[in-house]
């Protein structure tokens, strides 16, 4: 399977995490969604986002490794790439960007919002 997926997380308190080459970020409590895709094994990779211990490859791997970060839901839809930012693009307009969060590989401001 192939497709875009939505994370809703929780951050249960305020905290400061290095996010790869992003450097240290604060997240504040509260609520936020990560738009993410996969182009192959979209179960595979919803999964692995449910490990805490695991190689960190992408940015949104430094935010859930944290012990005070939950996913509470996810969403996904069969769907081509494209479709993962015009989601994104999509959010942006109801939700505060984490700038440069999981967006590297395409010109969106972010794929990871505080709603």
């Amino acid at each position: 399977m192939k497709g875009i997926y939505l994370l809703l997380i929780e951050v249960k308190k305020n905290i400061f995490i290095k996010v790869g080459k992003l450097g240290k970020i604060k997240f504040n409590k509260g609520k936020y969604i990560y738009v993410g895709s996969a182009q192959k094994n979209l179960e595979k990779r919803i999964k692995r986002h449910f490990k805490k211990n695991k190689n960190k490859f992408w940015h949104i791997d430094y935010l859930l490794a944290n012990k005070n970060v939950k996913i509470k839901n996810v969403f996904y839809e069969l769907a081509k790439k494209e479709r993962e930012c015009a989601i994104a693009q999509l959010i942006s307009k109801y939700a505060k960007p984490i700038e440069n969060f999981g967006s590297s590989d395409c010109k969106c401001k972010s794929h990871l919002y505080q709603i």
